[in-house]
């Protein structure tokens, strides 16, 4: 394989920051702000931004230890999807545990999230943010009958769930292949509400729109500390009546008030972007409708075709580093960067591919795989985690829900059955690492199992290894 861009954050990242360079030179504050929040992505962002518009003139200082979006919101694959992130079983346990209608409490979470895809599109074009932002829908492929078997019930379960009927459609193998030439395609299952972004270009534009209103952002300021009322970075202390801790993956790393490092894990995915594809490459392949794409394997990979008609194909490769270890600036080994392009050539053995830059980021994931939005009214700190890889369009729901919280506010946000919902705590290394490693084993297991059998059940030991991960709701 020619060599190819290795890290450098990501190909949406790529030809270095380009926000304000004030953002590293500003000292903090001198004077106490009305909120801070630790963390310059998508959910640190959003939260900056919808207080800004609630109360104009309010002082409000994020803190980022590198620059905005160097996390998972400006190296993911661009779905700004109303997937809940989580297992809706577990969501629905925990509701009547607390003596509400389960059923109901997943569907008002699954409504609300809909409604925070169209919603930030509207401020998107509200702001004047160009972030390739096109509504396709997102497309799950099966390319097994057990696969095909997932989606069906998949079906079944979303319009239980609080999905509408006019939103989804089950597609037979023909109408797949009138949308996108997956060669091996037996059947998919379109979601219509899915919309496809650049998420550098998402988080940078509302970075600089947060700017506008007022809000200063502090960049190479890594927090070492949360304490209530101040947040103690590596550039001094800022102060603020109000705390936030927006740090998804890198919860762990920052001491004090915050989660602690064995209540989310960083789980690495990677990604390859292709060169540019020339046009008799989209006639064989199709995709005008510029889909997001996925497949429903156990080791599932996620896509989609770039604006500048490039394809972005992403999967978990290696999963999870010994320790809690986070990537760094995105090194991918190269096993993982093959797994990727193969699977490409899978979806499309007649097209001709180059590998032009590989990366990879780290979601933060829970024992249960659910995330959780907290808020503590004695100390004023709050916080937000475990958005397992679903968390472009559920960041600015949290963020609202963070910010309805710190107001005393009680609303249809407040009541979903994310607020305070407790995940319990991942085991000690190596029984961690052991587990993660052999969860996404049994995964690959399965998918060779299923593939070479073409059966039309799930394979018995990728139920064992979902039991064993706690997606097993």
């Amino acid at each position: 394989m020619p060599a190819y861009r290795n890290g450098e954050i990501s190909h949406w990242m790529r030809g270095g920051r380009a926000g304000n360079g004030a953002r590293r030179s500003a000292a903090p504050p001198g004077d106490e702000q009305d909120l801070v929040i630790v963390g310059g992505g998508l959910t640190g962002l959003w939260a900056a931004y919808h207080a800004a518009v609630d109360r104009p003139g309010a002082r409000i200082t994020v803190v980022e230890a590198h620059e905005v979006g160097y996390g998972a919101s400006g190296r993911n694959g661009g779905w700004l999807s109303p997937l809940i992130p989580g297992n809706r079983a577990v969501y629905a346990r925990a509701a009547r545990a607390r003596g509400e209608d389960g059923d109901e409490a997943v569907r008002a979470f699954q409504r609300e999230l809909t409604a925070a895809v169209g919603g930030t599109l509207d401020i998107l074009a509200d702001e004047g943010i160009d972030a390739d932002q096109h509504r396709g829908g997102h497309l799950r492929v099966a390319t097994t009958p057990a696969a095909m078997r997932r989606l069906e019930r998949a079906h079944g379960a979303d319009l239980a769930a609080g999905f509408e009927e006019s939103e989804l459609a089950l597609l037979s193998a023909s109408e797949v292949a009138d949308r996108v030439a997956v060669r091996p395609a037996l059947g998919g299952l379109l979601t219509r509400t899915t919309a496809r972004v650049d998420p550098a270009k998402m988080t940078r534009g509302l970075a600089e729109a947060v700017e506008r209103r007022g809000v200063r952002i502090l960049e190479g300021a890594p927090a070492t500390r949360i304490d209530p009322g101040a947040v103690h970075t590596a550039r001094g202390t800022v102060r603020g009546r109000t705390v936030l801790c927006c740090l998804e993956a890198y919860s762990g790393t920052v001491g004090g008030r915050g989660p602690g490092p064995r209540e989310v894990i960083p789980v690495n995915s990677s990604m390859i972007v292709t060169g540019r594809l020339p046009e008799r490459a989209w006639e064989r392949i199709g995709w005008q409708g510029r889909e997001c794409l996925g497949d429903a394997a156990h080791t599932f990979v996620y896509a989609q075709r770039t604006a500048d008609d490039r394809i972005a194909i992403g999967g978990r490769g290696t999963p999870y580093a010994f320790n809690s270890g986070t990537p760094g600036r995105g090194a991918v080994d190269a096993r993982t960067v093959r797994m990727l392009y193969d699977r490409l050539r899978l979806f499309f053995p007649d097209v001709h591919f180059t590998v032009e830059h590989a990366w990879r980021g780290a979601i933060g994931v829970t024992r249960d795989w659910c995330a959780g939005v907290f808020f503590d009214p004695a100390t004023r700190i709050g916080a937000v985690r475990g958005f397992a890889g679903h968390g472009v369009a559920p960041t600015r729901l949290a963020a609202r829900t963070l910010l309805d919280r710190a107001a005393g506010r009680d609303t249809a946000l407040t009541r979903l059955p994310w607020n305070d919902h407790d995940s319990g705590r991942w085991e000690p290394e190596p029984v961690r690492w052991l587990g993660v490693h052999g969860m996404y084993r049994l995964f690959g297991v399965a998918d060779r199992w299923e593939e070479l059998r073409h059966s039309r059940e799930t394979a018995l030991i990728a139920r064992f290894g979902s039991r064993l991960a706690g997606l097993d709701g």
